[in-house]
């Protein structure tokens, strides 16, 4: 007899295991599947095991940096061993730390392949769930009354460009090193390229970024990408925008070669190894999709605002359904899905209220609209930018580069976007996603008492540049 639960998750990553647990609060038997290890891709592939880099290259840079704070070091070295460790370790933690929320929530943990099932003995509705296992043993099925497809994400490739994920390898691939390279080329200047960037030339790594666009971080508004283009450069990263790989070009030995096409020339170029972040793809292959009457577009399954697909009883969040592919993102989308399942009426998810991060030194962070968007939809707009150089904190933190950049209606005083790049601004950027829920204006930032000295006085400065008031600038 097939076991039966309210809810079914298909993927125990950031965003599954956030809704099984949301789901459980509200009274549901909940069961996830998972084929790996909970936690998923940002636990274990993405976001924890990459931040727990690149705090060591920061540490390291910052080491051979010390004098600079009369603390005198003698020749600073990199264990990368024990890089690997440390970072091995956190994700070790916050695994036993989810797996102890599951017993918490009562929640139960398949660890299997699970796909959905159509119509069949076990419901009229497609929906049933036969979980397959590694080891071979006979396939469970479960019969959920709500399934959540939370299948996430994997790195993409250019076409024809095999990764061997030794010469050639994923962001999943780099990971997993077990010694640094001299020299890397990285295709793709996105988040995750130049984030790689930035900790393999604070580990010594010689690095080389080719971007098919004529801006890095092309999502990002252009006066940041060219701010975090600068402060790269200045530490020794070479970038290539505007450049057409060419994937058959790959010649592999004991490095790894490939032309590209820059303008109407072509150039070679050569290194140790090759990382290639050309963004991610979607995992809504042989789970089933094609068992159900679920739309796919552009590889990504298609929902509504509370994210129930074309099966009204099957929902989707994160990765799977493109849009800001971020952990936060999915975590709250899962939120969203379940309450929607427990006709709790949740409100929809404003994605121009939703902050986004970029680890890399400098840090880089925005939420809303760039200045190019905000034009290029009609608004009538007005921008105040404040730097970190003028902010005391900033000086005595010894990292007074960048600038924050507020972008507001001329005609309703609403703020737009904000967007900043410097020390901590993956931090900061929390009251400006706090200020853009509540409708606020840059009046309001600027009347928010910020306590000094600290970094975030940069916020209410900035607020106040917008109309040129700014006290320190």
């Amino acid at each position: 007899m097939a076991k039966e639960y309210d809810l079914v998750i298909l993927g125990g990553g950031t965003g599954g295991y956030v809704a099984a647990i949301r789901a459980s609060q509200l009274g549901m038997q909940v069961a996830i599947v998972e084929k790996g290890e909970l936690g998923g891709t940002c636990l274990h592939r993405g976001c924890i095991p990459s931040k727990a880099l690149l705090r060591s290259a920061e540490v390291f840079r910052q080491t051979k940096e010390s004098s600079h704070y009369g603390v005198e070091t003698q020749d600073p070295h990199l264990n990368f061993n024990k890089v690997q460790e440390r970072k091995t370790s956190i994700v070790e933690t916050l695994h036993k730390g989810v797996q102890g929320l599951m017993k918490k929530g009562k929640i139960d943990v398949f660890q299997g392949y699970g796909r959905i099932l159509g119509p069949s003995i076990f419901s009229p509705m497609p929906g049933t769930i036969s979980i397959e296992y590694a080891n071979g043993d006979e396939n469970t099925m479960i019969v959920p009354k709500n399934v959540l497809i939370a299948t996430g994400s994997k790195p993409k490739t250019l076409p024809g460009l095999k990764l061997d994920g030794e010469m050639v390898m994923s962001s999943d691939d780099a990971l997993q090193m077990e010694s640094l390279p001299e020299s890397i080329l990285i295709v793709g200047g996105g988040v995750i390229g130049i984030e790689w960037a930035s900790m393999l030339t604070d580990f010594g790594v010689n690095v080389t970024v080719l971007e098919y666009s004529d801006q890095i971080l092309p999502t990002e508004d252009k006066a940041i990408a060219t701010e975090v283009e600068k402060q790269l450069k200045k530490r020794g990263v070479t970038f290539v925008k505007g450049a057409k790989v060419l994937p058959e070009s790959v010649e592999l030995g004991s490095t790894v070669t490939i032309s590209a096409e820059i303008g109407d020339k072509k150039d070679t170029f050569t290194a140790d190894k090759m990382l290639v972040s050309v963004g991610r793809e979607a995992n809504t292959t042989n789970i089933g999709i094609e068992n159900t009457d679920i739309v796919i577009e552009n590889g990504f399954i298609q929902t509504n605002d509370f994210y129930q697909t074309k099966e009204s009883h099957i929902y989707a969040i994160g990765d799977v359904i493109g849009g800001m592919q971020l952990a936060h993102v999915a975590s709250h989308e899962g939120i969203v899905a379940v309450e929607h399942m427990a006709d709790e009426k949740p409100l929809a998810l404003q994605y121009d209220n939703i902050p986004a991060c970029i680890y890399s030194s400098p840090e880089a962070a925005s939420v809303g609209l760039t200045e190019k968007q905000a034009t290029e939809q009609g608004y009538e707009i007005k921008v105040g930018k404040f730097p970190f150089q003028a902010i005391g904190k900033a000086l005595v933190h010894g990292e007074a580069e960048g600038f924050v950049k507020i972008i507001a209606d001329k005609k309703t005083e609403d703020l737009l976007g904000i967007h900043m790049v410097g020390p901590h601004v993956t931090d900061l950027i929390s009251e400006a996603g706090l200020a853009k829920v509540l409708d606020a204006t840059p009046w309001e930032l600027s009347h928010t008492v910020h306590p000094h000295p600290t970094l975030s006085e940069i916020v209410g400065e900035a607020a106040l540049a917008v109309e040129g008031k700014q006290i320190h600038g």
